[in-house]
């Protein structure tokens, strides 16, 4: 490995005999950190391990570019705002852009939910992580390097496994909707549809009404809205609207009826057994549970 980035890069490598040690506590076990850092403007950057690693490798670009190759397969590039994750135990190599150096915020992580976050697939294909996400990943970054840097003590790393829990639900979640719709127009398409359906709970959005917020033919518009969510659209709409009613029967004093017409629902009985299918509860118990 070749790199010169200046002073302000960042590395921060937990000693393996006390991670061995640490690995053993339940609350460090599921999911942990062993590497860290932030290399800016990393202009040579350059690392090939034939044999993998024992962690998962995640890499996010914030600035620049640079490429990826797993295991001798094609070479991928990594282009600003998105995020590749190198499976544990795979050959790769991966290295900076010439032209555009990449800035990369990265971690190795290793635990027994470590592949059940980052998945069994052995691709490092980058994804792109939604703009309101990339503030999150830098502020958990920034927590578990000052966390990490003030000491290697048990509870300074329960605290940074606990951070990269959180990490890495959001880089699950960014490649769920990725994988879902891989197109990033039909991606931006599915997520207006979803915007009007938050906007419209307390009206009644019909089917065709979806399809046409996100450009797309009925049965397009259904097969992927239920790639993305695992629900039919209508159904997820209904879904939205009983936790709308949820909030306004656990905080407010309104009638059973008044929170049924409020989230669009004409026929109280209806409301009533529809809410009790998806929360467990009818309306009344719900309330009772929430307001004690």
């Amino acid at each position: 490995m070749d790199r010169r980035s200046g002073d302000q890069e960042r590395l921060l490598v937990l000693p393996v005999p006390m991670m061995d040690e640490y690995a053993s506590h339940p609350l460090v076990r599921p999911l942990h950190i062993t590497d860290i850092g932030w290399f800016p403007k990393a202009r040579n950057h350059y690392w090939r391990r034939t044999e993998g690693i024992e962690a998962y490798v995640i890499m996010y670009c914030t600035e620049g570019s640079g490429w990826v190759r797993l295991d001798g397969d094609r070479r991928h590039e990594v282009r600003k705002g998105e995020l590749t994750v190198i499976p544990a135990g795979a050959p790769h190599e991966y290295g900076s852009s010439e032209e555009s150096p990449w800035t990369i915020y990265w971690f190795h992580m290793k635990g027994e939910l470590a592949a059940s976050f980052f998945g069994p697939e052995r691709s490092a294909e980058p994804f792109p992580i939604p703009v309101e996400r990339s503030a999150a990943i830098i502020g958990l970054f920034d927590e578990c390097y000052e966390f990490l840097s003030q000491g290697h003590s048990l509870e300074h790393v329960i605290y940074a496994s606990q951070l990269a829990g959180h990490l890495a639900a959001i880089i699950r979640l960014a490649y769920s909707k990725r994988k879902a719709a891989p197109n990033p127009l039909r991606q931006a398409n599915i997520e207006q549809a979803l915007r009007y359906m938050t906007e419209h709970l307390e009206d009644n959005v019909s089917l065709a009404e979806l399809a046409a917020q996100a450009a797309l033919s009925i049965p397009h518009f259904t097969q992927l809205f239920k790639k993305r969510t695992g629900y039919s659209p209508i159904d997820y709409y209904l879904r939205l609207k009983i936790q709308s009613a949820s909030q306004y029967l656990a905080l407010t004093d309104q009638s059973v009826k008044a929170v049924s017409l409020r989230t669009g629902f004409q026929d109280p009985y209806y409301f009533s057994r529809l809410f009790k299918k998806i929360m467990g509860k009818s309306p009344s118990a719900y309330r009772s549970a929430h307001q004690d």
